[in-house]
């Protein structure tokens, strides 16, 4: 660990020398990728330098344990167990540090929330979802941006999509990914049955524009007269746009802006996000078969968790967590089973890593 924590110290130096360095400056694009990566190290190689200077006063403390003044050895030996603690604290703290980085934490996030099985209730707990997430971006101090948005004449949402921006937005929202399940008695429910539905979560970090170059040859570009609620101009303008990427087949529609340019770019975000997606699982196929997944595999035809209604009750199936605070929840307040899941993550990196 040592090694490497000293390895990291090094990286960190050189970066700070690179990014002072007038032709590193002078490119835009090179400089930020230094920054980020500079960000990303400085805890690291803070609680190293810290470490380092405790594990100085531990020495010291020690040769004074052997001072053959009686009052100094007997406070040098007073202070040397409360040191040791903490040396020992910051080393389990610096061990989840040096853990592999997923290179997407720190990105913004497109979340799609898709209603499932179960009609128009599953389309009301997807609208209830996505307040949810609402909620919980306010609270990060994080920015929602609806991309696109399918209502139902129920109040529900068939589809939306929505940016979220914001620091760590998908280093939190990435366990949100899956079949969540909904049990409570619908309000159309006359004989006061309990029924099940499901709304299907999907969370993408947002690729960059240079890491997802779509050549315009690539793209089928058709504009049509969007439908739906929106206004006199909504129905009578080309304002609509679907974009077809024809070397992978992905279609990606968006109508919700009244002009043109605005839909495309929106349409264009959704579609970066999703080929970035493809190619990451394309590339972690290979691997996948020979590695658990740390906390669920993610597919969207797992099931996650449940939102009991009658008992108030929600349960992450992943990590067997049970909490009664169904409401709380759904005002937002998820980082209680956030955290778990990202402890649950760590805990499985730690021991995949000592084995």
């Amino acid at each position: 660990m040592l090694e490497r924590l000293a390895e990291t110290e090094r990286r960190f130096e050189e970066l700070e020398r690179l990014v002072a360095d007038p032709a590193v400056l002078a490119d835009h694009r090179g400089l930020t990728k230094l920054a980020r990566e500079r960000s990303q190290l400085e805890e690291v190689v803070t609680g190293y330098r810290e470490r380092k200077r405790l594990a100085q006063e531990i020495a010291e403390h020690r040769e004074l344990a052997a001072d053959p003044d009686p009052d100094v050895r007997e406070l040098a030996r007073a202070e040397l167990p409360g040191l040791e603690e903490r040396l020992a604290a910051l080393d389990e703290r610096l061990k989840l540090l040096l853990l592999p980085k997923d290179p997407n934490d720190e990105r913004n996030t497109v979340l799609e929330i898709r209603a499932g099985t179960g009609g128009d209730e599953a389309s009301l707990f997807a609208a209830e979802l996505f307040r949810m997430y609402g909620r919980y971006a306010e609270r990060r101090g994080w920015k929602m941006e609806t991309l696109s948005s399918s209502p139902t004449g129920v109040g529900g949402l068939k589809e939306v999509i929505a940016l979220v921006s914001g620091t760590g937005a998908y280093s939190r929202l990435k366990f949100e990914g899956g079949v969540h399940r909904v049990q409570r008695v619908p309000a159309t429910e006359a004989q006061g049955r309990i029924h099940t539905s499901a709304v299907t979560v999907a969370v993408l970090p947002e690729a960059e524009d240079v890491e997802v170059d779509i050549p315009e040859k690539d793209l089928r570009v058709d504009v049509y007269r969007s439908s739906g609620p929106g206004g006199q101009s909504v129905n009578t303008t080309d304002s609509a746009v679907r974009l077809t990427h024809l070397p992978s087949g992905l279609v990606v529609t968006c109508q919700d802006e009244k002009s043109q340019h605005k839909n495309k770019a929106k349409a264009l975000k959704i579609l970066r996000a999703r080929l970035l997606d493809r190619a990451r699982e394309e590339q972690q196929s290979a691997i996948a078969a020979n590695r658990k997944a740390m906390v669920g595999s993610g597919d969207r035809s797992e099931k996650i968790r449940t939102y009991n209604f009658p008992q108030a009750r929600v349960t992450d199936h992943r990590i067997g967590l049970t909490m009664h605070q169904l409401e709380r929840m759904l005002d937002g307040e998820i980082d209680s089973v956030v955290d778990a899941l990202a402890t649950a993550a760590q805990a499985e990196a730690l021991k995949a890593g000592a084995a």
